[in-house]
């Protein structure tokens, strides 16, 4: 989790656990009606109107069940949540859609991301220097290819080189990739429960 400096305002125990409620909601109204919910944001504290990136998680049994976010601030915090909770459960095309009889077994794990900024190195080790393990969600591109890891992925992935190479890989270029074309763009999150 970042300190306030770095993710700006931070979301209170109350308004984590109303956009907790409103991620599962919107998986039940998904299991029911095949559509997020859409919250009306006069009925919410106006600290969850405004608009962020969200990714949300899910797991079942200590393994990914399914994760899907946006990495650019489009739309209200809380309508971000639900939409990204549905497409986690239901549209994330490397699971099937979720069942009914997985929801009990859910863990959901929401993460707010603060604006990315574009990171500037001298070469590889300048950047693997650069990262913060445990603290930065990374953005890699280099022409049509990009890949992002969030900062909970350094649980796995615990060396700044490792999770560098990964990163290249999800982005769909080789491990010992390099090029003066490659850009990245350094966010952090806060992360709950």
């Amino acid at each position: 989790m970042c300190s306030t400096e770095t993710i700006g305002n931070t979301l209170n125990p109350s308004e984590r656990q109303i956009l907790l409620k409103l991620a599962h909601d919107s998986i039940r109204h998904g299991l029911e009606q095949n559509s997020p919910l859409h919250p009306d944001g006069k009925d919410y504290p106006e600290s969850l109107q405004v608009t962020r990136a969200v990714f949300v998680t899910l797991q079942r049994h200590g393994k990914l069940r399914g994760c899907i976010g946006h990495l650019e601030a489009i739309q209200p915090l809380l309508q971000d949540v639900c939409e990204n909770a549905y497409s986690a459960a239901f549209r994330d095309p490397r699971f099937s859609p979720l069942g009914a009889d997985e929801l009990a077994d859910l863990d959901l794990h929401i993460s707010v991301l603060t604006p990315s900024v574009p990171m500037s190195f001298t070469g590889e080790e300048d950047l693997i220097r650069q990262l913060q393990p445990g603290v930065d969600g990374l953005i890699m591109e280099d022409g049509m290819r990009r890949g992002t890891f969030l900062p909970s992925v350094w649980e796995q992935l615990p060396t700044p080189a490792v999770f560098l190479r990964q990163l290249k890989l999800k982005a769909g270029l080789t491990p010992d990739y390099w090029s003066d074309s490659l850009t990245v763009r350094r966010y952090h999150t806060e992360s709950f429960p």
